[in-house]
């Protein structure tokens, strides 16, 4: 008899799909494009329910993210421009540039 009878399935990766606050925001990658339409409260709010960015940079970079980039930094989080991409990542989860 397999180990795997009777488990279920469905059930296991309906809570892996769920954080702590029953939301999937840690499942959660956004794109979007980084111009200064976007409140940076807004950018911070997702990275903050564990979700990630990826913005695509319309104009100056360190003007544009200069509001919510502090902030990100100090909470554990990670920022990188690659590619004129913006690339923001909640505290825990890493950007690896070992194949760049």
């Amino acid at each position: 008899m397999s180990d795997f009878e009777g488990l279920d399935l469905q059930a296991v990766e309906d809570q892996m799909d769920l954080d702590d606050d029953g939301d999937g925001g840690s499942d959660r990658v956004v794109l979007g494009v980084l111009d200064g339409t976007t409140d940076d409260d807004e950018w911070l709010s997702i990275v903050d329910d564990g979700g990630a960015l990826v913005l695509n940079v319309d104009g100056d970079l360190n003007e544009l993210a200069a509001g919510f980039a502090r902030p990100v930094k100090e909470a554990g989080g990670e920022l990188m421009h690659f590619r004129g991409f913006l690339v923001v990542t909640p505290p825990g989860v890493d950007i690896d540039t070992d194949r760049l």
